[in-house]
């Protein structure tokens, strides 16, 4: 259970209820609920927070068995809190001079209020990612809303990317081992929605000590619109009641524009320019069963008439839904999908 600045709550969340209704229901623990999405989050009328998604957290070990992977978690920063998991190869330990290997921040999913870089289903992924790339990953772990708004998601997200590329020789782990000419970008989901913000925000900003990303993959980003695309309903009441819709109003319920604010709907008019993508590499990852599946398609499409120079590739998964590399990452599909992963970063 999490516990926010109740003032502050009241502010906010009375902007979000003026478009989802509240609910006059009680919680199995007897709190009146003031409204819930799910099957993902509830939140009550005393400012209390109950995640309803998002797998188990986990410890991290000195050698996953499966990959030979090792684990450590770091603190980024201590105010504002931000902490990470860094997952390497064990075998470069064992190297008196190691070879330098490609660098991948990622930022896990879960809608921008669940999920942690400390989960089960997280550290799974990430161990078979950074085995079969032979590359270290730094894992972020944001502060979730809605006790912790948007955009302050993002403002940890850019922090830790900013702490590896500047920071890196507080740990050895990344300043021993991280070739600085190959850094990645990553996320799933809410995750690569982080991402492709951070890519923007790069390049038109710049990173510390003039660091730039090789490359970035967006597996099944979570963008949204007003507008319907592709095979989307075109309904509007019930648009407005789909938790891609619901889910942004809860997280960030001041953005300009609501579902069209551009760090949701990266292609609606007047949002910044896709040709400024900071990198040089950009892999989509869509889903066939994933209802934001033409969404990642169209955002796609529009990078590639953006005008931006870099190496572009779409990748469908046709069978499959939402992060299931993730969700089933023992499947054969699963595998398969990770392994097209970490052969992009190279």
């Amino acid at each position: 259970m999490y516990y926010i600045n109740w003032p502050k709550f009241v502010r906010l969340f009375g902007l979000f209820c003026s478009q989802v209704p509240t609910l006059n229901t009680m919680g199995s623990n007897g709190k009146e609920v003031a409204t819930e999405i799910l099957p993902f989050i509830r939140v009550y009328k005393d400012g209390s927070v109950e995640r309803l998604a998002g797998s188990p957290i986990v410890p991290p070990c000195a050698e996953d068995p499966e990959t030979s992977i090792s684990l450590k978690d770091i603190i980024v920063s201590q105010e504002p809190p931000i902490s990470a998991r860094i997952y390497l190869p064990k075998h470069l330990l064992d190297h008196h001079q190691p070879p330098k290997v490609p660098i991948l921040v990622y930022f896990h999913g879960g809608g921008f209020c669940f999920g942690s870089a400390f989960s089960f289903g997280e550290t799974k992924f990430m161990n078979r990612l950074a085995c079969l790339a032979n590359a270290v990953v730094v894992s972020i772990d944001y502060r979730l809303a809605p006790e912790h708004p948007l955009p302050i998601g993002y403002e940890d997200c850019w922090s830790g990317l900013q702490w590896v590329v500047s920071h890196s020789n507080e740990e050895p782990w990344v300043s021993t081992y991280a070739d600085f000419d190959r850094v990645y970008i990553g996320g799933d989901s809410a995750g690569a929605n982080l991402a492709h913000n951070i890519l923007i925000r790069a390049g038109s900003e710049g990173l510390r000590n003039g660091w730039l990303s090789l490359g970035a993959f967006l597996t099944h980003p979570y963008f949204w619109g007003s507008k319907p695309v592709g095979s989307e309903t075109k309904d509007v009441e019930q648009r407005e009641k789909l938790a891609t819709s619901t889910i942004w109003h809860l997280v960030y319920p001041e953005a300009a524009g609501g579902i069209d604010n551009p760090m949701i709907n990266p292609v609606v008019p007047g949002a910044p320019s896709l040709a400024g993508l900071g990198c040089s590499r950009l892999l989509v990852s869509v889903a066939g069963k994933d209802s934001l599946r033409d969404r990642g398609i169209s955002y796609s499409n529009a990078v590639k008439e953006s005008g931006w120079e870099g190496e572009l590739e779409l990748v469908e998964v046709e069978v499959e839904d939402h992060t299931f590399h993730i969700k089933v990452y023992d499947s054969e599909n699963a595998k398969k999908h990770i392994k097209r992963l970490a052969s992009f970063l190279v």
